[in-house]
C-alpha cells in the first residue's frame, strides 16, 4: 500500500496543495490558477481537487493532510508583537482578529469538513516546510539549506542541514528582523505592490547607482559578518500599522513613496540597486556562514527572497558552493509541497530517492494539469474557432519559423508549471535576436512596466555559448552575465529628465531581448529529457536562424495569474497582441480568429497586478 500525503498552504497569499506518494511528487499546483485570482490566499479546493484527481484518490485515502504552517505559534507571534507594540497596534489587531480567529485557527475543522472527516491533520512549522521543499526534492545527498522569507511562525530566515532523510535546522533570526520584510518596504516605497512586485524591484536596481546603500546600513539594518542581522523598527511600520513604512523613513530618503503608475525616477533606481546590494551582502554571508557551518559544498533554498535570482547568481559566481538548487515554488506556494515531504520523510518513514546523478525529483517543476489534444479540440470545435492540427514534427517547424519572423507566439503544452516562473507549458514565446521584441511584449502583450527585462530559454548544452554561466538553471532562478564577445558598446546613462525608454530600447548584444541594462540575463536551460517538445522548438529555431534560444516570458497578461485552460489560453491570446496561438497540438492564427465578445472591462481590472 503506498502512502499519500497532501500538503496545502492558504489564508496569506498565493495558497496551493501538493501530493506526495511514498516520497514522490505526484502533484501540485496554485490555487490562483483555477480561480484566476492573483495570489488567491483561500482555501484551495480547486488545487486539492486537481491533485486528487492526479492521484487518482479519494479524501478517505489520504494517510494524512499537512499544513504548512503552525498557526498557533503565528498567534502567538501575532499576539506577543501587537502588545509590544500597545497601544499602536489596536488597529492592527482589530484588522487581524476576524481572520486569525475565524480561519486559521479553525484549519483542522476545515480539513475535516471539505475532506474526510476521519483524516489525519498535521502541521509543520513554516521555515520547515520551505526547507523542506528546498532540500527532499534536490539532487543533493546532503546539503546546506538557507531559507528567507517575510516571516513564518517567528523565524524570518534559518540556516539548517540536510542529510538522507533526515532535515535540521539549527539557527535562526526571529521576527521582526526580516530581510524579506526589508526588502518589501522599499518595494512599497518605490511604488509596487507587497508580495508581488518584489521582482520589478529588483528588474529596476539595473537601472541605478547604489547611492542609498550607506544610509540603510547606517539607519536600517545592522549586518554581522555571519549573516544575521537586526533591523531598526524606528524607521518601519509593518509591527505596530498595517504600512510597511512610517513617516521616519520618508524622511530618511527624501519625500513620500511613488505613487504607483507615476513615473519612475532617477531616485526609484537608485533605491532598488542600494537595497539590491544590501540584501546581496546578506545573502552572500548567510551562505558563507553555511558553507563553514556545515562543511558541504551543496545548497538547497527556499523561501520568498530566493527567488532574487540575482542575489542566487552571486552565490555561485563567488565559489561559495559549488552547487546551488532552488526551490521553483520558493514563495508560500512552495510550502505546501514542503509540508507534504517531511511529513512523508520524517513521520512516515519514506525513503529519498536522491542517488547524486545530478536529476532531482522536481520533475521540471510540471506538476499542474494537462490537457489531452482531444479536450483542446472539443473545446476549439464547440466555440467554432479556426485552427490546424500538426504532427509534433511539423508543430515545431511553424512555431520556430514564426518566431524567427518576428512572430509571438502564445505556447501551452504539457503540465501546467508549479511556482511563478513560466518553463515552456505556459509560455508566451519571441525572438531574441529583435531589439524590438522586449518593447512589444511588454506594451502589446504584457501591459507591463517597459524597463522589465525578458528572459532567455536556451537549449542546455548551449547555454556556455550565450552565457557566462557554470551551471544548469531549469527553473529560471539564476541570472548570469552575457559572454563579452556578445555584447555591443551602449551608454546606460540617463537623461536630464530621466526618461528611461532611450536606455530600455538600445541594443546591448547580438540577443537584445534578453540582455538586461548591465548586461546580464535570468536563464532557464532547456533538456530534452524534461521537456521534450518544448526543447525540439528551439532546436528547429536554432537550425531555422543558427540561435538555439529564444523569448520566455509568462502566459498571462499583468495582474493575472498564468493561464491553466485552453479557454484562459484562448481569451488572453485575443485580448493582447499574441499573434500564434498553440494548444497542444492545435495551432491558431489570429488573423483566422471570429471577432472576440468580450463584455468584462479587463483593461482597468487588470491595470495594477
Amino acid at each position: 500500500m503506498s502512502t499519500d500525503i497532501l500538503g496545502i498552504s492558504c489564508y496569506y497569499h498565493d495558497s496551493a496543495a501538493a501530493l506526495v506518494r511514498d516520497g514522490e511528487i505526484i502533484a501540485a499546483a496554485q490555487e490562483e490558477r483555477f480561480t484566476r485570482r492573483k495570489h488567491d490566499p483561500g482555501f484551495p479546493d480547486n488545487a486539492i481537487n486537481y491533485c486528487l484527481e492526479e492521484g487518482e484518490i479519494d479524501p478517505e485515502e489520504l494517510a494524512a493532510v499537512v499544513f504548512y504552517d503552525n498557526p498557533l505559534l503565528t498567534f502567538d507571534r501575532i499576539v506577543k508583537s501587537l502588545l509590544h507594540a500597545s497601544p499602536k497596534g489596536v488597529d492592527q489587531w482589530l484588522k487581524a482578529a476576524p481572520t486569525w480567529l475565524g480561519l486559521k485557527l479553525r484549519v483542522q475543522q476545515t480539513i475535516h469538513e471539505r475532506l474526510d472527516p476521519d483524516v489525519k491533520v498535521l502541521y509543520s512549522d513554516h521555515h520547515m516546510s520551505h526547507a523542506a521543499s528546498a532540500f527532499y526534492p534536490s539532487p543533493y545527498q546532503e546539503a546546506a539549506v538557507i531559507t528567507m522569507d517575510g516571516v513564518g511562525e517567528w523565524a524570518t530566515t534559518t540556516v539548517g542541514v540536510g542529510r538522507g532523510e533526515k532535515l535540521e535546522i539549527f539557527d535562526e533570526i526571529a521576527f521582526p528582523h526580516s530581510l524579506g520584510l526589508l526588502y518589501s518596504a522599499f518595494t512599497y516605497y518605490t511604488g509596487f505592490r507587497v508580495n508581488s512586485g518584489e521582482y520589478k524591484l529588483m528588474g529596476l536596481a539595473a537601472y541605478g547607482e547604489p547611492k542609498y546603500e550607506s544610509l540603510i546600513r547606517e539607519c536600517l539594518i545592522d549586518i554581522k559578518d555571519d549573516g544575521s542581522y537586526r533591523l531598526n523598527m524606528d524607521y518601519f511600520g509593518f509591527l505596530d500599522s498595517n504600512l510597511m513604512i512610517n513617516q521616519k523613513f520618508e524622511n530618511l530618503f527624501g519625500g513620500p513613496a511613488r505613487e504607483p503608475e507615476s513615473r519612475i525616477t532617477r531616485r526609484d533606481m537608485n533605491l532598488a540597486s542600494s537595497i539590491q546590494v544590501v540584501l546581496e551582502d546578506v545573502v552572500l554571508k548567510l551562505a558563507r556562514r553555511a558553507r563553514n557551518e556545515t562543511g558541504l559544498t551543496q545548497l538547497a533554498m527556499a523561501g520568498g527572497v530566493a527567488l532574487n535570482c540575482v542575489a542566487n547568481g552571486k552565490i555561485l559566481s563567488e565559489g561559495i558552493f559549488d552547487e546551488v538548487w532552488i526551490q521553483p515554488a520558493a514563495g508560500d506556494a512552495g510550502g505546501a509541497l514542503g509540508a507534504a515531504l517531511v511529513a512523508s520523510h520524517t513521520y512516515f518513514g519514506a525513503p529519498r530517492r536522491a542517488n547524486g546523478d545530478g536529476c532531482d525529483g522536481q520533475k521540471g517543476s510540471y506538476l499542474g494539469p494537462a490537457y489531452s489534444n482531444r479536450e483542446v479540440k472539443a473545446f476549439l470545435d464547440y466555440r467554432d474557432y479556426p485552427y490546424v492540427e500538426l504532427s509534433d514534427d511539423k508543430r515545431s517547424a511553424t512555431i520556430a519559423s514564426a518566431i524567427a519572423d518576428g512572430k509571438i507566439v502564445g505556447y501551452m503544452v504539457g503540465r501546467m508549471e508549479y511556482g511563478p516562473r513560466s518553463l515552456g507549458a505556459r509560455s508566451i514565446l519571441g525572438d531574441a535576436r529583435s531589439a524590438d521584441t522586449q518593447s512589444i511584449m511588454n506594451q502589446k502583450i504584457k501591459f507591463r512596466e517597459s524597463f522589465r527585462p525578458f528572459a532567455p530559454s536556451v537549449l542546455a548544452e548551449r547555454s556556455k555559448a550565450y552565457f557566462d554561466l557554470k551551471t544548469d538553471s531549469p527553473y529560471m532562478l539564476l541570472v548570469a552575465p552575457v559572454n563579452e564577445e556578445r555584447r555591443l558598446n551602449s551608454d546606460t546613462e540617463l537623461p536630464d529628465d530621466d526618461n528611461m525608454l532611450p536606455i530600455i530600447n538600445r541594443k546591448r548584444s547580438d540577443i537584445p531581448a534578453v540582455t538586461h541594462v548591465d548586461y546580464s540575463a535570468r536563464i532557464q536551460t532547456v533538456s530534452c529529457d524534461e521537456k521534450p517538445d518544448y526543447y525540439a522548438l528551439i532546436k528547429e529555431f536554432e537550425n531555422l536562424t543558427g540561435y538555439g534560444l529564444i523569448v520566455n516570458t509568462s502566459f498571462n497578461v499583468r495582474g493575472e495569474p498564468i493561464v491553466a485552460s485552453p479557454e484562459d489560453a484562448y481569451r488572453c491570446f485575443m485580448r493582447t497582441g499574441i499573434d500564434m496561438l498553440v494548444l497542444e497540438n492545435c495551432i491558431l492564427q489570429k488573423t483566422e480568429q471570429p471577432v472576440f465578445a468580450d463584455d468584462e472591462d479587463w483593461r482597468e481590472t487588470y491595470a495594477v497586478d
